[in-house]
C-alpha cells in the first residue's frame, strides 16, 4: 500500500533523508497494545512468557512506515485472529528496562481500547494462554504493570475517548474531529 505525497513525492514507507534511525545509536521501540472489549462486554487478556507469565494485552511493534491504527489491527489479528470493528485511544506509558519483561528494553507504549467483531481466539505462538472475563475479574488476575493501567484508564472512561483515525498524507489537510 504504497502512497505517495503529491508535494513532496515521498512514498509511505519510503525513507527520506533524516528520517531513519543514525547507525548505532539506541531508540526506544514504538509498541500498540489492546484492550478487547468482545460482543458480550467481556475483555480479553492473553498470558505471556515475555512479561513473566503475567496476563496482559495483545500488541507489539509498529512497523516502519505503518499507522499506529494499521499497526493496532495487525499485531491483534497476528496474535488472536480477531478483528477489530472499534478503536479509540487509551494511555500513552513508558516501560524503561521494566523488571517483568524478560529482556532488557525501553518501549513507548500506545495503548488502545478496542471492540472485538467476535470472541472465537486462535493464539499465537507469543502467548500460552487466554482468558475473557469482567473488568473486575481482570484487576483480580496477576496482570503486568502496564495492563494495570491500561485497565485502571478502561474502568474510568471506557470507549469516551476519541477513535484513531488514519494520519492524513503530507500536504493534506487533518480530517476534524
Amino acid at each position: 500500500m504504497s502512497r505517495a505525497s503529491a508535494s513532496s513525492g515521498v512514498a509511505l514507507g519510503a525513507s527520506p533523508d533524516g528520517a531513519r534511525p543514525e547507525p548505532g545509536r539506541a531508540y526506544p521501540l514504538v509498541t500498540v497494545g489492546a484492550l478487547i472489549v468482545g460482543p458480550t462486554g467481556r475483555l480479553l487478556l492473553i498470558r505471556t512468557h515475555k512479561w513473566g507469565d503475567r496476563w496482559g494485552v495483545p500488541g507489539g511493534k509498529v512497523d516502519w512506515g505503518e499507522s499506529l491504527l494499521q499497526a493496532v489491527h495487525r499485531e491483534v489479528r497476528e496474535e488472536t485472529d480477531l478483528r477489530l470493528e472499534a478503536v479509540h485511544w487509551g494511555p500513552v506509558q513508558e516501560a524503561v528496562l521494566h523488571p517483568q519483561f524478560h529482556r532488557p528494553a525501553h518501549f513507548v507504549l500506545i495503548n488502545v481500547v478496542a471492540r472485538a467483531l467476535g470472541e472465537d481466539v486462535q493464539l499465537n505462538e507469543e502467548a500460552q494462554a487466554f482468558r475473557w472475563c469482567s473488568a473486575a475479574e481482570a484487576a483480580a488476575l496477576d496482570l503486568n504493570e502496564p495492563t494495570v493501567r491500561l485497565l485502571e484508564h478502561y474502568r474510568a472512561h471506557g470507549f469516551a475517548t476519541p477513535a484513531l483515525r488514519e494520519p492524513p498524507l503530507p500536504g493534506e489537510p487533518a480530517e476534524a474531529a
